[in-house]
């Protein structure tokens, strides 16, 4: 049995980690007026009559996939991916972004491919890179990170929270294109260890795309359809970024309620090939997306329509509801029921 904790990284461990970090921090929550509590996928900051919300993130251990296939033009969508799609949940249009790339040793044929990313991203989340920071740190990094840190902007009286969702609310998926940048470590040990294969093997089910190829898709960013959608006059409650952590992500948002998603659309091939390789069912929804990378979730008048405006511009579904119960409960593709 091959789990995430097995393959070096400890969820539960890691949260206990971020609790103690954040206990300490909170105090200085006092400094200045704070909209959002520690917790939610951006923080928010009053200015006048808007917010500014902020996030930070970075690749991750995708970054060794990149290093496998020496392809470095793509891991750069992925750090504003993560950024500007965290931002979008507080029902915030990103702006900007700072990049931070730590390396071992300069690079600058791999900085330049590593921009190529970054610029692409920004020019399809429409934000600005409006600066950065490079530190050589040969004997604390070994090759390269890449992080980022973002803000956007949102009307007070627009800002999105979650607090308002309720029993009978709709969850509406949004399609991913695949592991975006999460699970890396546990993909790696499954498909590299256990399954024998190597990063320029073709995939079993798919002989025209490589196993490094699949790896290295690019993080859907959902800034366009999301941002047009907080431009209607729909009554949206909720949004959450599905990450690491997988759909427990939903807890981010309000206290007090739970999920049954019991309508969720096939998963892509690479998730079942990594299921194959003995890794159990409970472990593949509590750390992957399994090809649901973003949630709106709304009243169920305006499900239909807020269904109809995103599949305009992204493959959506819906996935579930809105239950009393402080639990969530999910339907697999293997047509059994999990709960965490």
């Amino acid at each position: 049995m091959v789990t995430y904790s097995e393959s070096g990284v400890d969820i539960d461990l890691e949260a206990v980690t971020v609790s103690k970090l954040a206990s300490k921090l909170k105090d200085t929550l006092e400094n200045r007026e704070v909209l959002t509590e520690s917790g939610h996928f951006a923080a928010l900051i009053p200015l006048e009559d808007k917010a500014i919300a902020m996030s930070t993130d970075g690749v991750g251990s995708k970054i060794l996939i990149a290093k496998m296939m020496n392809k470095f033009d793509t891991v750069g969508i992925d750090c504003i991916a993560m950024v500007v799609n965290d931002i979008l949940c507080v029902g915030a249009e990103p702006i900007a972004l700072v990049d931070y790339l730590a390396v071992e040793e300069p690079d600058p044929e791999r900085a330049e491919e590593i921009a190529e990313g970054l610029v692409k991203g920004a020019n399809e989340s429409n934000i600005a890179i409006i600066g950065g920071e490079t530190a050589s740190l040969p004997g604390i990094i070994k090759d390269f990170d890449l992080a980022g840190t973002g803000i956007g902007y949102v009307d007070k009286d627009r800002i999105i929270t979650g607090s308002e969702i309720e029993e009978g609310d709709i969850l509406i998926g949004l399609r991913s294109t695949g592991i975006h940048s999460n699970g890396y470590s546990l993909a790696r040990k499954a498909l590299f260890e256990n399954a024998g294969l190597k990063i320029d093997d073709p995939l079993p089910y798919d002989s025209n795309t490589t196993v490094g190829e699949e790896l290295l898709k690019p993080t859907k960013l959902y800034v366009k359809p999301i941002v047009d959608l907080l431009k209607s006059d729909f009554n949206i409650k909720g949004l959450a970024h599905i990450t690491g952590g997988g759909f427990t992500n939903l807890n981010r948002l309000k206290d007090g309620v739970g999920y049954n998603i019991n309508n969720l659309p096939e998963p892509q091939d690479i998730f079942k090939l990594i299921y194959q390789q003995d890794v159990p069912i409970e472990e593949m929804y509590r750390v992957f997306n399994m090809g649901i990378g973003f949630v709106v979730i709304a009243s169920a008048e305006d499900a239909d329509a807020i269904l109809e405006r995103l599949n305009e511009s992204v493959e959506a579904y819906k996935i579930g509801n809105v239950i009393s119960e402080e639990k969530i409960i999910i339907k697999t593709f293997e047509d059994t029921e999990i709960e965490y």
